[in-house]
């Protein structure tokens, strides 16, 4: 049976443990986005770091995708996941507040925000991974959009309010102070999950004679072996190269091409958010109404060509504003295309695989981050930050090629876990999925 999406379904947020895990996202994501500011600019203007050295920074930040993402899956797989969760948020926490610590002590060095990139790079590889493999035993698969929408959410309003935040408080009280928010978010994060109250089912035992090596292989051959997951995983893995050139650029350019103070970058990155909230909150309604399988592909063909505007703005307030309208387009199309397949895969993959299944697929789509990155720094190095913008939105023309030449051009819904990708119709099927219940069991086994 194709899944879809009806309004029969109870909302999750009526579930205590999912507010929880709601709260704890809003805390997190709130004091990230603030440091998506503040750290950069911390490089920027307290350390006057190059383009380049804010292009490694970026690179640092998400390393540890490309290097340590196979064997967090497998290792994930083997530990309860609220546990993980919450050290992961404590880790992330203690290395944020070395950083105004340092800098009060006249101490802070580029090498050091390397450092705590890296460190946070590693805790947060492993809580996405947990977290991602932890959102279907509190929900069921009918739940799963719906929940990954209000996470959505979440994390888009946290970009729309943090930035914003971030460059204010950049402006008030300097950039290393700011990044104390982030710290706060992720202890707040850390009590939230502390709180959740359903039990976690354990996971399997390794089994005897198994191997580390073993269970990377089983997650790889998971996610190679179905080509939904393998075009998913090199289309996002295309989109996160441009976009990771992007994040190691716009801050360089917003500051010094645009000329933008603090304050004002931070409203900039507040209003291209807008875009992010927007298909957070339309993205299950457009699902409903075109396809899961149909909204993936037009997500990313409508919107990406909107990245043609980074290079196109020019200097003051016109210039923002037209940078601020490219980020929200792409934005809305970005969010809107990770809700639908982040939930095709959390309900097409056997529990036990769930976190091989996640690490495979961020070590595929997010280990590019740090290689557009290092491009990126070292373009707006050698030939300027408009130029290096310019290669980025070129980049997202190439993004939906991979969807175009797949089954899921051909598709409205996608295929649930036990049907063949041939028997997935044109035209929508009647839900036949049973209507949830106030407080539903942990998601059977599949």
């Amino acid at each position: 049976m194709s899944v879809t999406f009806g309004a029969s379904a109870v909302s999750p947020t009526r579930r205590r443990d999912f507010r929880l895990l709601l709260a704890g996202a809003a805390a997190g994501q709130l004091g990230a986005q603030v440091t998506l500011v503040a750290l950069p600019l911390v490089a920027v203007l307290e350390l006057e770091a190059s383009a380049f050295q804010v292009g490694l920074l970026t690179a640092a930040e998400t390393a540890a995708f490309l290097l340590i993402g196979l064997p967090a899956g497998a290792l994930t797989d083997r530990m309860r996941k609220r546990p993980l969760m919450i050290r992961a948020d404590l880790v992330r926490a203690v290395a944020m507040a070395s950083v105004p610590a340092a800098a009060l002590a006249h101490v802070l060095t580029m090498a050091q925000l390397y450092a705590v990139a890296l460190v946070t790079g590693v805790a947060t590889v492993f809580f996405d991974v947990a977290h991602q493999s932890y959102l279907p035993q509190i929900l069921h698969r009918d739940q799963l959009m719906a929940g990954n929408g209000a996470l959505e959410t979440v994390r888009s309003t946290a970009q729309v309010t943090g930035p914003g935040l971030g460059g204010g408080l950049v402006q008030l009280v300097g950039a290393h102070l700011a990044v104390l928010v982030d710290a706060v978010g992720y202890t707040l994060s850390a009590l939230f999950l502390w709180r959740i109250e359903q039990p976690e089912e354990e996971p399997e035992a390794p089994v005897v004679g198994g191997s580390l090596r073993k269970d990377i292989g089983e997650g790889i051959r998971f996610v190679t072996g179905h080509p939904l997951l393998r075009v998913i995983a090199l289309t996002t893995g295309l989109a996160n190269l441009c976009a990771a050139v992007l994040m190691a650029t716009q801050t360089v350019y917003l500051v010094r091409v645009v000329g933008l103070r603090p304050g004002a970058l931070g409203l900039v990155l507040a209003a291209s958010a807008v875009g992010g909230l927007l298909g957070a909150l339309c993205a299950g309604r457009l699902a409903a109404r075109l396809g899961q399988a149909r909204i993936i592909l037009l997500s990313v063909i409508a919107t990406g060509p909107f990245a043609v505007l980074w290079p196109l703005s020019g200097h003051g307030g016109l210039g923002a504003a037209v940078f601020a309208t490219g980020s929200a387009a792409v934005s809305f199309g970005a969010v809107v295309y990770n809700i639908a397949q982040v939930s095709f895969r959390q309900g097409l993959c056997p529990p036990r695989l769930l976190g091989r299944m996640n690490a495979t697929l961020r070590f595929l789509m997010w280990g590019t981050l740090p290689l557009g990155a290092l491009l990126g720094g070292a373009l707006a190095e050698s030939f300027g930050p408009r130029t290096a913008l310019a290669w980025c939105a070129a980049g997202f023309f190439a993004v939906p090629l991979p969807l175009l030449f797949s089954p899921l051009r051909r598709m409205r819904d996608l295929p649930g876990p036990d049907e063949p990708l041939a028997s997935t119709p044109e035209t929508p099927r009647e839900d036949t999925t049973p209507d949830g219940d106030e407080e539903p069991a942990p998601a059977p086994s599949r």
